[in-house]
Formats: C-alpha cells, sequence, structure tokens
C-alpha cells in the first residue's frame, strides 16, 4: 500500500557499462578511456574524464539503464522513461496499468517505479509465501518508517510494531472492545441525536458521503482521545455541546490533510500544498498534544498505553505530539468513507436494506428495550452487534469493493520466491515485492462471480452463518478479500473499525429513515488518485435525506 523508499544501492560493475558503451559508441570512446602510447591525454586531464565518466556510468546506473533480466527472475518491464519507469502510469490508474502488466507478462512481473524495482505477485493462490515470509527476507518497517516520517513528522530510532499489536490485542479486540463500544455508542447518539425534539419528523439534506464521514470521524475521534470533562463547572450537556464543537473543528481541518495525502504520500506535494500542509500539521500537533489530552475524561486505554509507552521511552514530547496525530490517522482515515459506502450500497439495494432492517428491529426486540420518541437512548451493546450476521456480511462486502490496500515488503536478501503452481522466482536483494488483492483476489471473477456487483449476502452460508471457503479453479483461496491487509502488516484496529462500522450504520437504521434524493442515480466513480491508500473515496457527493423514524 505505501510508495516505495530508496533501496540499498548495489555498486556496479566497471566492466559491463565499459562493454555496453563499447559496443554503442565504438572505439572512440575506447580510446578517451584507454589512451594509447604517445596519446596527448596525460596529466591531469585523464583523472578528470575519469572522475565524469565514473558519475556518468554511476548515474546511468541509478536510472536503471544497466538493469537486464538475469535467468530464473520474473519478466522486467522497465518503461520508456529511464529512472521513472511506469510510475505515471502506475499512479494514474493501478488497476488498469496491474491488468496490462498482468495481460502482458503473466502472474509474476518486475516493474520500475520511480527508481525502484518491484516484483508484483496477482496469483492469489500464491499470496501465502508472501505474507508468511520471515521478516529476515521480506520486511514492512524499513520503508513504512521513512513513510510515517514523510506524512506524519514523526520518527523514533526503536522498532514499535510489537508495542503497537500488543496494546492494540489487549484494547481494540475482545473485552478491550467492550469499553469502546459503550464509548462509541454514547458519542455516535450525542452527534447523532442532539436536536431531537427541535422539529417533527422533517426532512433533513446533506451530502452523504460528508455526512458520514464526518459523523463517524467524530465520534471515534472523541471515544480514543477523550471527552470533555463536566467537572469543570459547566455541567454534562455543556461538555458535550463543547465535544461536538471540537471534534467539528477537528474534523474539516482532517479532511483539508486527507485531501493532501496521496501527493504527500508519493512525495509530488507542490510548495502550495507544502505551506498548507504546515499549519494543518501544526493544528494537529497542537491539537492533539499530549498536555492537552491528559485534560480529558474517558480517554481510550489504547490511546493511553500508546503515549505512556513513549514516555516511559524518553522520547521527547513534541515527537509524541505527531505519533498522536499518527494515531488518528492510522484509526479514522478510512471509517468514515467506508461507512460511506456501506450505507449507500444498502440503499441502492432495497433487499439488502430489508434484511439488515430487519435484523436490527429484530435485535433490539430481543434486547428487551424499546426506542420511541422520548424515550430513553438505546443501550447498544457489542453482544447485540455480534448476532447481526447479515450487518457483518454487508460490511465485508462494501470493503471488498471498495479497500484497496497495497501490500508491500523490503526484499533484504536476494531470495527464490515460490509460486503454488511450483514455479521459483528469484527476486534480487534491494528490491521490492507487492500484491495488491483488489485487482487480483476482491475483483476476481473465479472467486467471487460477478465481482462488480453488490451481493450483502456474499459473505452468508445459506443456514445464516458466516461463509470462509472460496475457491479458485477448484482450490480453496486463503486470502479471498484482503481490505484489512495480512500478515505483519494487517491493521492492528480491525476489530474496532468493523465495530464503528456497524454501530454507525445500526443507530442510522434505528433512528432514522433515510433515501436518496434520486433513486435512479449510479453509483459515482471512484477516485483512482487514492489507489494503495486504504478504503477508496467517491468522485462526487451523493445527496441524501433522513429523518426521525418514530
Amino acid at each position: 500500500m505505501q510508495p516505495a523508499d530508496v533501496p540499498g544501492k548495489l555498486k556496479p560493475t566497471w566492466e559491463e557499462p565499459k562493454q555496453h558503451l563499447y559496443s554503442v559508441c565504438g572505439p572512440s570512446l575506447q580510446s578517451m578511456l584507454v589512451p594509447s602510447e604517445g596519446s596527448v591525454m596525460g596529466g591531469p586531464v585523464l583523472p578528470i574524464l575519469g572522475a565524469l565518466f565514473t558519475a556518468l556510468m554511476g548515474g546511468l546506473y541509478l536510472l536503471g539503464v544497466f538493469r537486464r533480466r538475469r535467468p530464473g527472475e520474473p519478466p522486467l518491464d522497465k518503461g520508456l522513461f529511464p529512472w521513472l519507469g511506469h510510475v505515471l502510469e502506475f499512479r494514474r490508474n493501478t488497476v488498469k496499468f496491474l491488468q496490462r502488466m498482468q495481460s502482458k507478462h503473466g502472474d509474476v512481473f518486475t516493474i520500475q517505479l520511480g527508481g525502484f524495482y518491484v516484483t508484483f505477485v496477482q496469483d492469489p493462490l500464491s499470496f501465502g509465501p508472501f505474507v508468511k515470509e520471515s521478516r529476515e527476507k521480506l520486511d514492512f518497517n524499513k520503508f513504512a518508517k521513512h513513510l510515517v516520517h514523510r506524512v506524519f513528522g514523526y520518527w523514533s530510532p526503536h522498532s514499535e510494531h510489537h508495542l503497537l499489536q500488543q496494546s492494540s490485542n489487549k484494547h481494540l479486540k475482545g473485552d478491550g472492545l467492550e469499553v469502546l463500544t459503550q464509548s462509541m455508542t454514547s458519542n455516535l447518539q450525542n452527534l447523532m441525536l442532539h436536536n431531537l425534539g427541535k422539529d417533527e419528523r422533517v426532512w433533513a439534506e446533506d451530502g452523504l458521503f460528508m455526512y458520514c464521514y464526518n459523523i463517524v470521524f467524530r465520534a471515534g475521534y472523541l471515544s480514543l482521545y477523550g471527552n470533555e470533562s463536566p467537572k469543570r463547572g459547566d455541567g454534562e450537556e455543556k461538555a458535550k455541546e463543547k465535544d461536538r464543537v471540537e471534534s467539528e473543528a477537528l474534523f474539516y481541518k482532517f479532511r483539508k490533510y486527507d485531501q493532501l495525502f496521496p501527493n504527500l504520500a508519493y512525495g509530488v506535494l507542490p510548495p502550495k500544498g507544502r505551506m498548507e500542509l504546515r499549519g494543518l500539521m501544526d493544528y494537529f500537533w497542537d491539537a492533539l498534544a499530549l498536555h492537552k489530552v491528559k485534560t480529558k475524561d474517558n480517554i481510550s486505554g489504547w490511546v493511553w498505553d500508546m503515549q505512556q509507552a513513549r514516555v516511559e521511552m524518553g522520547m521527547d514530547g513534541a515527537m509524541i505530539d505527531r505519533y498522536m496525530f499518527l494515531l488518528l490517522w492510522a484509526s479514522q482515515g478510512n471509517t468514515g468513507p467506508s461507512a460511506f459506502w456501506l450505507l449507500l450500497y444498502l440503499m441502492k439495494h432495497p433487499d439488502a436494506m430489508a434484511a439488515v432492517k430487519a435484523e436490527v428491529d429484530r435485535i433490539v426486540r430481543e434486547s428487551g428495550q424499546d426506542v420511541r420518541r422520548g424515550g430513553p437512548l438505546l443501550d447498544l451493546t457489542r453482544e447485540m452487534l455480534t448476532k447481526a450476521v447479515a450487518l457483518d456480511s454487508a460490511v465485508e462486502e462494501t470493503l471488498r469493493l471498495c479497500a484497496a490496500p497495497l501490500l508491500t515488503r523490503a526484499v533484504l536478501q536476494d531470495m527464490s520466491f515460490k509460486m503454488a503452481d511450483g514455479r521459483e522466482f528469484l527476486v534480487r536483494k534491494g528490491d521490492r515485492m507487492a500484491i495488491f488483492p483488489y485487482s487480483s483476489v476482491q475483483m476476481d471473477p473465479g472467486i467471487h462471480p460477478d465481482p462488480t456487483a453488490f451481493k450483502y449476502d456474499r459473505f452468508l452460508n445459506p443456514d445464516g452463518s458466516r461463509k470462509t471457503e472460496f475457491y479458485k479453479d477448484g482450490k480453496k483461496v486463503k486470502y479471498y478479500t484482503m481490505p484489512w491487509g495480512a500478515g505483519v502488516s494487517i491493521c492492528p484496529g480491525r476489530f474496532f473499525a468493523t465495530n464503528e462500522l456497524k454501530q454507525f450504520i445500526f443507530l442510522m437504521l434505528v433512528y432514522f429513515e433515510c433515501e436518496l434524493l434520486d433513486p435512479e442515480m449510479e453509483i459515482p466513480g471512484i477516485d483512482v488518485r487514492r489507489w494503495g491508500f486504504g478504503t477508496m473515496q467517491p468522485v462526487r457527493e451523493v445527496p441524501f435525506r433522513y429523518r426521525l423514524r418514530y
């Protein structure tokens, strides 16, 4: 999913470029390199020309001019432009480019992208070796650290993957998720229902993307980073109002940063964008500063543990503030857009909406609660969410259609990669390996028939249980959908993110009627500039309206 970093430089051999240039330019160049007896090229001229030649050869080597496919390696496609290779076409539309490369070269190929050589594996039956290979050969952390420094300004000399995994397992799944579920429900209700009673079932109109992104982002932020304390004398209602105002301002700043993110990640942000970025970064580092977060109530154990661990490391406070922003983006950058696609698909498919709504109403009844105007707020528990199997399947189907991470590893040593069909390919140290599950798995009609269609029950068996067995050419596919990544780079907050999505949709269907202003409108296309960065975003807004059910 991530743009590549600078690989370790391999020393070019003197013989290969010298022989190559001789064959192209003839003996006149050779006579410059190796003067004959009696030549006037003596004294200081020869060392200068030698230095120039060495610099030229080094530059051409770095541009990839001399790279050749070796026996046993995958097909090599360097593209037309030195160093750049295929990067322009790759960024323009990753899916179409990889499909073209696969048609041309097969399931495995190496391409040049902005000075890096990346070997793509497109056969989903062969993903196992990529996901499970030891970190001594395929590493995720090296280039991830460089990317994090570029886009968030955060740097740590320590290896932090284990710390993140440990804290996420403790607080973002299992029993730890119970507390966050309660907090998320409370914050969603504050944001969605605070103006109830002002009007009797009047339709409100909004843009679906911004509505979903706004509500889910803000509720997630408040659940993780804490709420305004009512103990300051203003009372609970004033504290909730401050939460709404503060989170609203934070969201719109975050949205501006989010729009800069693809160019920032690729390192092609123009000067005007960099100026805007600097102001946004200063804003987030201040808003999420450690001393401000510590004044809040209900700070999540996840955020508290992560900042406290860095305090104990002796990390500078300003760098911890930067890490707080990194956690915000990692936890909330994709959930809101995913909520948009999920609610849009439900509204565009009446059978799906009817099935999920019936399930939601049944679960509420079985909980013994009565949702009515003027009554108590719904106590939405994690146990209730686990019963929503149709909603679960709809979430998984939505992510199959709209989540498109690029999984990348740095190759730390020369290695052999074995495919499911028995073929083996050699991959060089200093290169990268990558898989793009969106095109190679999630849109594969051999695994998912009619792959571009939304089928809310695609991940349900006929008996209503979760479907986990998918096949391609008669062989079971282990990695049949990969919206969260896999292996060492799998999203540690995936259980919390799934919970957020389900809670938002659950409450929307409990409290509101919602419909598209134009039921016949086509589902918008996706912004192809964001391929590889998680959940895709639409190219245009979708007008909708909503009102209270009761």
